[in-house]
């Protein structure tokens, strides 16, 4: 392990990690493995090779499954190994390839849309992208649909916030494999016991002026200001959009905002040289283990949450084999078991008897397990045109200097 990652206790070594390598943020979505520190992180934590090869099929896998780095339980005593997929193994007999060579939706995408719109195989069975992301491959008509068949459990126990969504309104094409919420996060050393409880108070409160830290997500950052805006991240214009951006544009210039961050906001909050920011919930569980002074608000006006979705590209080799993995994850305790290891929100019902089982503390924290009347906040970013995605990522693009 390189030294400087041996010297953090492993709720930050996982969120120092995870900011090099999940593609939400700021290295992996615009400069992944461009610079040293990255490069020299990645190689430290083992991820490298996986990070920077086409990580396809191999002839004696029954199963190929590509997905993000620390996104996936693993034994505590061997790194390598995966419980769950041992576990479906032995209850299947299938081989599974697991390959954690996602770390950016775009970088993935430029690297399987050749062959996909050859309509070649990818060598991958399974796949996670972010609904955006998989949206965009349903409407191209990249990925195949379901044998419901073969998901009796994803059919069953799929939460019934989940069951549908204007891409894929019968879930015929995707099965969540985790949810992201993204929240308010802050200092209370670092703030002087202030609570911001809006993103209004991120973008002018002056007590936070020069502290304050957005997310470099387009879709994370503009649908928590549309909520603080009382518009609707399911349903806005044109005009919503550059109404937020240019209230953003004005904390810029005003130097409220210190800078855009992906996951690697985690040592800055916790040190409180960022004093309040947007975090996703499932780096809170880790940083409050490390600084119990770090708190998180989920705002009256809302947050901006987003799944990541489980396809089956087209001609995938073992695709009856990759339906039965989700849906062996689809079985609660199962994926109780995944929730405990990664801290993001489940979209399987019924899994709170089975977490109690596992870990009392995380089966009654809100952000791992959110009550019915906070979910009710949760908003999604409606899925964009492939005109309005050009235009409001060049916009955002400009706003952060990327």
């Amino acid at each position: 392990m390189h030294p400087f990652l041996s010297r953090l206790s492993p709720p930050t070594r996982a969120a120092a990690v995870r900011s090099l390598t999940t593609g939400r943020g700021a290295l992996s979505r615009r400069s992944l493995l461009r610079g040293t520190a990255a490069t020299g992180l990645l190689a430290a934590t083992g991820t490298f090779a996986t990070a920077c090869s086409d990580s396809g099929g191999g002839s004696d896998a029954d199963v190929v499954f590509s997905n993000w780095p620390l996104y996936i339980d693993v034994d505590d005593k061997d790194k390598s190994k995966h419980p769950t997929l041992e576990a479906f193994t032995q209850q299947t007999g299938l081989k599974v390839k697991y390959t954690e060579d996602i770390n950016d939706n775009n970088e993935f995408f430029a690297k399987i849309q050749p062959q996909l719109a050859k309509g070649k195989d990818t060598k991958r069975d399974l796949i996670v992208l972010t609904n955006w992301l998989a949206a965009k491959m349903v409407r191209l008509g990249y990925v195949q649909k379901y044998n419901p068949a073969n998901v009796p459990n994803a059919a069953r126990n799929l939460d019934a916030r989940f069951r549908g969504n204007s891409w894929d309104p019968q879930r015929e094409f995707a099965y969540p494999w985790a949810e992201l919420s993204t929240l308010i996060a802050y200092n209370a050393k670092a703030t002087d016991g202030f609570r911001p409880t809006s993103v209004e108070d991120l973008l002018t409160n002056e007590k936070l002026k020069g502290k304050v830290a957005l997310l470099t997500e387009m879709r994370d950052t503009i649908g928590m200001v549309l909520l603080a805006m009382g518009k609707s991240p399911e349903k806005f214009t044109d005009d919503d959009f550059n109404a937020a951006i240019d209230k953003v544009q004005k904390a810029v210039d005003k130097q409220q905002i210190r800078r855009f961050t992906g996951n690697d906001y985690a040592q800055e909050l916790g040190s409180g040289d960022i004093a309040a920011c947007l975090a996703w919930s499932g780096d809170l569980v880790q940083i409050k283990a490390e600084h119990p002074e770090v708190e998180f608000v989920i705002p009256d006006h809302g947050y901006a949450s987003s799944t990541d979705e489980l396809l089956l590209p087209i001609k995938a080799q073992h695709k009856d084999n990759a339906e039965k993995l989700v849906d062996f994850y689809y079985q609660p305790p199962v994926a109780a078991q995944l929730v405990a290891s990664i801290n993001y929100i489940s979209p399987v019902s019924g899994i709170r008897d089975e977490l109690l089982k596992i870990s009392p503390d995380m089966a009654n924290n809100p952000l791992v397990l959110p009550t019915p009347e906070v979910t009710a906040k949760g908003h999604a970013f409606r899925a964009l045109t492939e005109d309005e995605e050009t235009r409001y990522e060049a916009a955002f693009a400009k706003l952060t200097g990327a």
